[in-house]
């Protein structure tokens, strides 16, 4: 591709080009002006093609770093100069050849570009050079591979079809959440039918966790920066924090983390052997910088609400506590319908100093987490350098409508924090000890679940979950008097019911709750007010005639569980 738009489009400046899971994509700057539209993708396909046909060999190279320097100037290619002068360690440096056109890469490649199966560009996109807005704003081509025509075909129509199940597109359709550019990117804003199915989501978790034995508690977005110093954030976070604030001398900072205010909360008393574990949950909203260009509708935001608790307990305690999180993550995925994820168990790389601590401690954390998943027969993959910096962690890897995979859930062992905090409690033999602390998020981020669940539905939630559960249509304006009272004894049972009172025909306003997603719809005229009926209609076509109590009988009954 980086080929065919160097011969469309002479002088470009090439970036990088890297695979990805669903494809790959290669970043440049027109810097002669004429950057491409979509209409220019399928010119590069045809050349791409003309190249594949001549089938021209990969030649791998190894040059002198400065040899391949010097050759990436004359050939005008400032980008991939700093990547040569950057990124490559050793002595030599590693180009390919296609053709006329070199690039510097690691390979391996195919024999020769003939060998290459079927391949279709998709998109274009604005990309910062090295994902920083300081620098220059490179244009990105998106395209896609497959050994055969007919597996392209296949995956472009699974996009195709997983388009009209994007988060962003039904949010807007449904009136659920927008993103606005005064308010700032990557802070979404809630409208009232996208927060009341957040609040369900909220108040379902909230009724699980007490009943598993958590505390909630309510803790600020701010605090003292030496806080978060001590907890090390500070140290190891600081580019995904947002700048603290000086106000009276002393320096302020939104939070990125809830777990130092949980911590001081535990330590506000002394604790027996006895009290362990203790359980504090929050609905906590923080706050972590996001480059613009990784912002991305509820997945990738600036300001997130975590389904967040730390458990403190006896290191006896580790094995049971994490395996209690898994079985409720479990709880939950089933009770909404989540099927399709894996378990990631996140660790320390050896080889690396980024991670806090003692490498004994850290062996003896992983071992309490592959101990508590081998304990509840739980299948699971290891992914080596995962690892939060305080301890390893167990991610719940989904993927979205488009097929992008990211973390949903998580649940984390820590011996360092408690450590840092100097957190004690009173052992049977009453010396000191120190408790082992369990970070964990079932739902996660309420954004990205959120966006997951609007996916997962296509915005039709199940009738619990609904924003609105039953739109009431009166047939004629005569009739809008007695469905306004019908429809008063539904939301006297908390149901969530409107009434299409406006001047449109029966058949459209049935149309436009349809397209609203919604659960039911009551039509109401002469007939139905005389025997005490309503004539129900679902939003996949059924339908039937119900007397009201009847009705109402359904949708309490319906409505009072989570089900899928």
């Amino acid at each position: 591709m980086a080929a065919a738009v160097l011969d469309l489009f002479p002088g470009t400046a090439i970036g990088i080009g890297p695979a990805t899971d669903e494809g790959f994509y290669y970043d440049f700057d027109f810097r002669n002006g004429g950057r491409p539209v979509e209409a220019d993708l399928r010119r590069i396909e045809a050349r791409m093609r003309e190249i594949v046909r001549a089938a021209p060999a990969f030649v791998k190279e190894e040059v002198p770093k400065p040899t391949a320097v010097e050759l990436f100037r004359k050939l005008d290619q400032p980008y991939k100069v700093q990547l040569v002068e950057e990124k490559v360690t050793e002595p030599t440096a590693r180009l390919y050849r296609t053709g006329d056109f070199v690039d510097l890469c690691l390979g391996p490649h195919l024999h020769d570009a003939g060998q290459l199966g079927a391949f279709r560009l998709l998109s274009l996109a604005g990309a910062y050079w090295k994902g920083s807005e300081k620098n220059p704003m490179l244009t990105r081509i998106y395209g896609t591979a497959f050994p055969t025509e007919a597996e392209l075909e296949a995956h472009l129509k699974r996009l195709e079809e997983a388009a009209q199940r994007d988060h962003r597109k039904i949010g807007k359709e449904l009136d659920l959440f927008m993103i606005d550019d005064m308010a700032g990117r990557g802070l979404p804003l809630w409208l009232p039918k996208g927060a009341t199915v957040r609040r369900l989501l909220e108040e379902y978790i909230v009724r699980k966790e007490l009943r598993a034995g958590y505390q909630h508690v309510r803790t600020p977005d701010i605090a003292r920066l030496d806080l978060y110093k001590q907890s090390g954030h500070w140290a190891r976070y600081r580019e995904a924090m947002y700048p603290p604030s000086k106000i009276e001398d002393e320096e302020w900072q939104l939070r990125p983390m809830n777990c130092p205010h949980h911590i001081r909360i535990f330590q506000r008393r002394a604790y027996s052997y006895r009290d362990l574990p203790v359980r504090l949950a929050e609905l906590g909203t923080v706050y972590r910088y996001e480059k613009s260009g990784e912002v991305s509708g509820l997945i990738r935001v600036r300001a997130f609400t975590i389904n967040d608790a730390h458990i403190f307990c006896r290191p006896d305690q580790v094995t049971q506590e994490f395996d209690a999180v898994v079985r409720l993550i479990l709880e939950v995925y089933e009770a909404l319908g989540v099927t399709d994820f894996y378990f990631r168990l996140s660790l320390r790389d050896q080889t690396s100093d980024k991670w806090m601590g003692d490498p004994a401690v850290w062996e003896m954390a992983q071992e309490a987490a592959r101990a508590a998943l081998r304990a509840g027969g739980h299948t699971f993959v290891e992914a080596p350098g995962e690892a939060a910096f305080y301890g390893p962690k167990l991610d719940v890897q989904i993927k979205d409508a488009i097929g992008r995979e990211f973390s949903l859930s998580t649940n984390q062992i820590d011996f360092l924090m408690p450590e840092a905090f100097g957190l004690e409690y009173t052992d049977a033999d009453q010396t000191q000890k120190r408790p082992v602390m369990i970070h964990r998020a079932p739902i996660g981020s309420f954004e990205r679940f959120m966006a997951y669940m609007i996916e997962l539905y296509a915005g039709a939630f199940p009738l619990w979950l609904a924003p609105v559960q039953v739109v009431f249509i009166p047939i004629a304006d005569r009739h809008l008097a007695g469905v306004e009272g019908i429809a008063a004894r539904f939301r006297d049972q908390d149901l969530r019911v409107e009434v299409d009172g406006r001047g449109e025909r029966m058949q459209a306003k049935i149309r436009d709750a349809q397209l609203q997603k919604v659960p039911y719809m009551a039509v109401v005229g002469d007939r139905e007010l005389e025997s005490g009926q309503v004539n129900v209609r679902t939003r996949d076509g059924g339908q039937e005639a119900l007397a009201v109590e009847a009705f109402l009988d359904r949708l309490r009954r319906e409505s009072k569980a989570p089900s899928i």
